[in-house]
């Protein structure tokens, strides 16, 4: 049976990535047709004529290689090579990048012997490439010239030609040329040796030149990129499987935005490390008899866990091996990671840093685990979900350096690059001032921010030095400045140390305080100059200018004293053997959790009482489950009444204990410490657990014990969660699986539910239930949460949502804010997306300090407007001479009312099919009603919507009298 599912599963996997390589591979024609397009341009290149090149036609580049005035002129020959090389060389394209590369050998006779020292290279390099562009300018066949870098190397320029398109490239779009130089034997190899070398006299300490290994390495990768690209496209040409491999590696990559990027990953690096692990020197640990996926996984794994990356990799086969140790020595001392060429002269990976290398192995980690543990061997993660920085990192920081003096006293390059430079600054300062906060820091320059992974940033003391350290302590005060002090521990130790005294509910924001003091000491940054993306969403979440979270404390306290009292009733038939919260404060996920109400403490209390309160109260609910027992009995409504017995003998215990109680058969809640909580029996019964119309209460409870221990065990592993869905719910389940708890035969049972739920598809595909399956290691049949709600409407006006809402955040995030969309729009919902509106007195909802923006008028038509009910207030008096006593004011607290939910459920009742209800449940004050189809309403009641839609809505306003501010109707009815 196992084998059997395992195969129906590899088949999936193998038939969705046949697809992927079919959707993202470009066909015959359109390849054929770029490649007459790519030779066509050649052409045109090779009858460039023979014309001066002078340094003029390139001013600004020139100088800012810091040769203004020199003798760069020379005579211009039309190349002696052109050739195509890159992805369509190997057979490797992969939408949506299908440009092609084309290689243009520099004639010797431009440049001289000497030419590699200072930029003369670079500079000559750029200016032959002005005269190609200048030549192709006006060819019919060019639509539009470009330049651009290679690689992101600014003193490195390339040229993009975009093709007047034919029918067969119109396949392609975006389809260009890139024109890429190279400078094959052009200088001697060995006036470029990588620690001796100074080919840049302005790059000195101290009077003595230094090594420019980073220029070198510039230099080096033109003069060998035509031998390495033939070397990568003559070994994956002819090889199908590695050519699918390679594109599936891409497509992963280019979902990845952090790791495809100038510091780490491109598809030329890919292809040279896919390259490097088919030659004898990797073990040859790809070979012809693989397929694409287990060559992808092969490299997953390399990339993860390989320790051959310590020591360096040569792409050379160990019987061609030119490399000695010494030079391997002189790589790895140099860069942070080393992919040595095929002529052992060139670092492929010489851009890429320490970070980058760090978060690509998290990436192929997380890969790893994807393909053993994601549903279809994780093809929807690894291929078709975008991961950007928002997504991947806890923080973001944007760090504006316009007019910084950093910058604009430093050369554009000396060695490197100034921003590369400046990246390294950045980042060793947030690692030296974040410390172990951070799991990961990545600072990428331009239009992206740095930002980095959160372990443990809620930490108020770094402690440092011992002062008896004397160097260590100078260097510690220096960095930090004045927010270095000496401190005396609790253990009696003394160290410098640097305090970061926080608010409970503003330890998130430590990070940024952090970030700012030490950019803005070691940068001369301005505070303005510095935007991190940590806090920007807290507004939501305050109320009266901090969090409620801040007495959760006093929560669980109130809690844990409830459950020792009910554990210790010795008056009980049986007795209580577990209690366990089920509300959402519990477990961390409560928008609003409770603050203690100044009535809900014990008779003896000593609180004092503040001049006003809520009248509404909500109340927490606790499981109590009782020890086993034979004497239950097995009659449905007879267990009920029992269990009722049960807790009213409870809730009369506590109250001899001087708590105060509500009871009624229904519900019993016990008031104590300022909260309020629901007490529930769980029973452990035989059975399926079935009610007549759904889930027994004890099933029900049972489940939410399940889900609330769960997320709870999230919460202790993640302190700071939240879930990113990108998902197709009409063909695939959601499997939560925290624990890692599920194997074949649990998928098996977990899609054969799912298979049953989509029987009626076909029949009705825009009625299915439930529309969202979400199956866990307690209910592997969605029953819990989602049986019945949300509906495919629902949920595709969510999905809806979620899109837009996360298209706005990463906009935010790395743009920042632009116009009038601000980090409040994630929060507000149009209310031009109903076809009418409700309108509610804020002033009568049971929390209105809740209400996050009042509702605006809307664009409509007024049907019907109502004054407020004297009847509520949210508030009610304490103050002496208002309430005869503390017993008379309890008693007009209302415990988990709320006229909101009375209002939607008579509208519900009144109007079952004639509109659907939208409502924020947290706390809103507008209510959005949109007409359901004339089909799901029957026909006499659709005429009677179609005719007279204001009718209905100012019957709506007369169930809310009292309530409802106006109804507006925005939208007739269709008649469908």
């Amino acid at each position: 049976m196992a084998a059997a599912v395992a195969a129906a599963v590899d088949d999936s996997i193998v038939y969705k990535l046949s697809a992927l390589l079919e959707e993202v591979r470009p066909n015959s024609a359109a390849l054929r047709a770029a490649s007459e397009a790519v030779d066509a341009v050649a052409g045109l290149i090779r009858r460039v004529p023979t014309q001066q090149a002078t340094p003029e036609a390139v001013t600004g580049f020139v100088r800012d290689l810091g040769l203004a005035g020199e003798k760069l002129a020379f005579t211009f020959r039309p190349p002696e090579v052109v050739r195509v090389a890159g992805s369509h060389a190997a057979g490797a394209v992969a939408r949506p990048d299908v440009s092609a590369d084309l290689l243009v050998r520099l004639p010797k006779e431009c440049f001289h012997e000497k030419d590699f020292l200072n930029h003369r290279y670079h500079a000559k390099r750029c200016l032959y490439l002005h005269v190609i562009e200048k030549s192709l300018r006006s060819s019919p066949l060019i639509q539009k010239i470009s330049w651009s870098t290679f690689l992101d190397e600014a003193r490195k320029p390339v040229l993009h030609y975009f093709i007047i398109a034919a029918t067969e490239i119109a396949e392609l779009p975006g389809f260009y040329v890139r024109i890429i130089p190279t400078a094959t034997s052009l200088f001697n190899v060995s006036k470029m040796n990588l620690s001796r070398r100074n080919n840049v006299r302005a790059y000195t300490k101290d009077g003595i030149n230094l090594p420019t290994p980073k220029y070198n390495c510039s230099i080096l990768e033109d003069m060998f990129l035509e031998e390495n690209a033939e070397f990568i496209s003559s070994s994956v040409a002819d090889w199908k499987a590695l050519q699918e491999a390679l594109v599936l590696l891409k497509v992963w990559a280019r979902q990845r935005t952090s790791i495809y990027t100038h510091d780490c990953l491109n598809g030329y690096l890919i292809s040279a490390i896919l390259v490097f692990l088919t030659v004898d020197s990797a073990g040859s640990l790809i070979n012809r008899s693989m397929t694409p996926r287990q060559i992808f996984r092969v490299v997953m794994k390399f990339l993860a866990t390989s320790k051959m990356w310590t020591k360096g990799l040569v792409i050379q086969p160990t019987k061609k091996r030119t490399i000695t140790k010494e030079d391997m020595v002189c790589f790895l001392k140099t860069f942070d990671v080393v992919i040595c060429d095929v002529s052992g002269h060139v670092n492929l990976a010489s851009r890429m840093t320490k970070s980058a290398f760090i978060e690509l192995q998290d990436e192929a980690a997380c890969a790893l685990n994807c393909l053993d543990r994601c549903r279809d061997g994780g093809f929807e993660e690894l291929f078709m979900t975008k991961v950007d920085l928002g997504a991947k990192f806890d923080s973001c920081l944007r760090i504006n350096l316009k007019g910084n003096s950093k910058i604009t006293t430093s050369s554009f390059c000396l060695d490197d690059l100034a921003w590369r430079k400046l990246e390294k600054d950045v980042q060793s300062l947030l690692q030296q001032g974040l410390t172990d906060r951070t799991k990961m820091i990545r600072v990428l320059w331009r239009s992206t921010p740095s930002e980095w992974n959160i372990m443990d940033s809620f930490r108020l003391v770094d402690i440092g030095p011992n002062p008896e350290n004397r160097d260590e302590a100078i260097k510690f005060r220096k960095f930090w400045g004045e927010k270095a002090e000496l401190r005396r521990f609790k253990d009696g130790t003394i160290a410098e140390s640097t305090v970061w005294e926080s608010e409970s509910w503003e330890k998130h924001t430590i990070i940024k305080r952090i970030a700012d003091h030490v950019l803005i000491k070691h940068l001369s940054l301005q505070k303005e100059d510095l935007i991190l993306v940590v806090d920007q969403l807290d507004f939501c979440l305050l109320v009266g200018g901090q969090d409620p979270v801040s007495s959760s404390g006093a929560l669980f306290e109130a809690f844990d004293s409830l459950a020792k009292k009910l554990r210790l009733l010795d008056d009980v038939p049986l007795k209580i053997s577990t209690v366990q919260p089920l509300d959402p404060a519990f477990r961390h996920t409560s928008v609003f959790p409770p603050e203690p109400h100044p009535l809900a403490y014990e008779k003896k209390s000593s609180q004092r009482l503040p001049n006003f309160t809520a009248t509404c109260m909500r109340s927490l609910e606790v499981m109590i489950q009782l020890e086993g027992s034979g004497n239950w009995p097995l009659d449905p409504i007879a267990m009920e009444k029992t269990k009722s017995a049960f807790l009213l003998k409870m809730g009369e215990s506590l109250e001899d204990q001087g708590m105060f109680v509500t009871a009624s058969e229904d519900e019993v809640n016990v008031l104590t410490s300022g909260y309020s909580f629901l007490l529930k029996i769980f029973h452990e019964r035989d059975g399926d657990g079935k009610a007549q119309n759904g889930l027994s209460e004890d099933k029900e409870l049972f489940l939410r014990s399940q889900h609330s221990s769960m997320i709870n065990g999230l919460h202790g592993r993640y302190q700071v969660y939240g879930p990113v869905v990108s998902f197709d719910w009409t063909f695939s389940p959601m499997i939560i699986d925290i624990n890692n708890d599920f194997n074949l035969k649990d998928e098996k049972e977990i899609n054969e539910n799912f298979m049953l739920s989509r029987k009626s598809y076909e029949q009705n595909p825009h009625d299915i239930e439930p529309a969202m399956f979400l199956a866990t290691s307690y209910d592997k049949a969605s029953e819990a949460w989602t049986k019945h709600s949300p509906s495919k409407l629902v949920l595709k006006r969510m999905a809806s949502y979620a899109k837009s809402s996360s298209e706005l955040l990463t906009n935010l995030i790395l743009q920042g804010q632009s116009g009038q969309y601000t980090w409040e729009c994630v929060f507000r919902t149009p209310l031009s997306n109903y076809d009418a509106v409700v309108l509610l007195h804020q002033e009568k909802l049971c929390r209105p300090h809740q209400v996050l923006f009042p509702a605006e008028t809307p664009t409509g038509k007024l049907v019907i407007c109502g004054k407020p009910s004297k009847d509520f207030h949210p508030y009610m008096p304490l103050n002496k001479g208002v309430v005869k006593s503390l017993h008379d004011a309890r008693e007009k607290i209302l415990v988990n009312f709320d006229p909101t939910t009375y209002f939607l459920r008579d509208l519900k009742s009144v109007f079952p099919k004639t509109f659907k209800l939208w409502y924020d449940s947290i706390g809103g004050d507008a209510i959005g009603l949109t007409w359901e189809n004339s089909k799901k309403r029957g026909r006499d009641e659709a005429d009677e919507t179609m005719l007279d839609p204001a009718s209905i809505l100012k019957e709506v306003g007369n169930v809310g009298k009292g309530l409802v501010r106006g109804v507006y109707l925005l939208k007739a009815p269709k008649l469908q």
